[in-house]
């Protein structure tokens, strides 16, 4: 019996990177850390240090990664001082574990022209 040759394998096209895939959700509207967990296919733990090396490197491009604070349910408590990206676990105020995870969002997105 004779063997067909094979066909040479051909490496598949190069994908956008998960930070990439992030940041064109965040230039698209807010978003929470659980929407970017989903759509990207990611753990929500690792999703949080993704968005602050976003952060650092929109600086370079003079966009800014805009975070809309955690807001807790019960009383309605704003974590505005909250430099973490992670949603805090309880309000300070009232003890609720009921909050509204933070939004996130790009903000002064300059787009590059064909040249």
């Amino acid at each position: 019996m004779k063997h067909k040759p094979r066909k040479p394998v051909v490496p598949r096209t190069a994908q956008e990177t998960t930070r990439q895939a992030i940041v064109a959700l965040l230039t698209e509207g807010p978003v929470s850390a659980k929407d970017i967990s989903t759509a990207v296919h990611l753990p929500e733990k690792e999703v949080s240090s993704h968005l602050e090396h976003i952060r650092r490197s929109l600086h370079a491009t003079g966009a800014v990664l805009a975070v809309t604070p955690a807001e807790c349910r019960a009383c309605g408590f704003i974590f505005a001082k909250r430099d973490r990206m992670t949603s805090p676990g309880k309000c300070p105020v009232c003890r609720s574990e009921a909050i509204d995870d933070p939004l996130f969002s790009i903000r002064g997105v300059q787009e590059h022209e064909p040249d």
